[in-house]
Parts: C-alpha cells; structure tokens; sequence
C-alpha cells in the first residue's frame, strides 16, 4: 500500500504529461526528482510540485521512510475539454480544444 498524490483540471494536455510521467516510473523518489529537475518540459513543474506531495502525504499520513521511496505509478488521465471558437474565412469558426489533465503520483516504500 503506497500513497498518493492528485493534481486535478491542470490546463496542459495529457499526451504531454504521459511523456513525463514514462520518465519517472519505477524510479526512486529521490533520482525521480532529478530527472524532473533536469526536465526541460512544461508538465516537469508541475510533476516536481506533485512528488514532494505525494513523498509527505507518505511520510505524514503513512509513517513511510522518505529515503525508501520509489514511485511504483503514475499517469494522466485527460479531464474536461474547454471549447473555444477560432474565427475563420468567409464568416466560418473552427473550434479550439483546450485539454485539461488529472494527474496521479502513487509512491511505496521498497522492500
């Protein structure tokens, strides 16, 4: 049993954070938080923030030892679609799809 960390409607594309979140899984929490740093993407933020969440939900609600941790999962799911209308030619509008991500951190301890 690990512990969790959620990041809800966060305004960047899912395809974007999946291509972070393959980065880090199974790593350690520590050379997780390492590579994010050293990241140049815009989900790597936002990753960062949401590890040393999910490392002190494990340390404060859970009594985990923080140097044991590794992150055994993570992913985005994608949330709710903001629609917005371009204006095109001749009086027409194409729409803009402005996705949003639910991310998920899950950190355990190793044995």
């Amino acid at each position: 049993m690990g512990a969790q960390a959620h990041l809800k409607y966060v305004r960047i594309s899912p395809r974007k954070c999946k291509i972070v979140c393959d980065l880090i899984r199974g790593k350690d929490a520590d050379v997780a938080r390492a590579i994010l740093m050293a990241t140049p993407k815009a989900a790597s933020e936002l990753m960062v923030k949401l590890l040393d969440s999910a490392v002190a939900n494990a340390e404060n609600n859970h009594g985990m030892d923080p140097g044991s941790l590794y992150v055994c999962d993570t992913y985005a799911n994608p949330g709710p679609i903001i629609k917005r209308m371009m204006p095109r030619a001749h009086g027409r509008g194409h729409r803009i799809n402005k996705r949003t991500s639910h991310i998920t951190i899950d950190v355990a301890e190793r044995n």
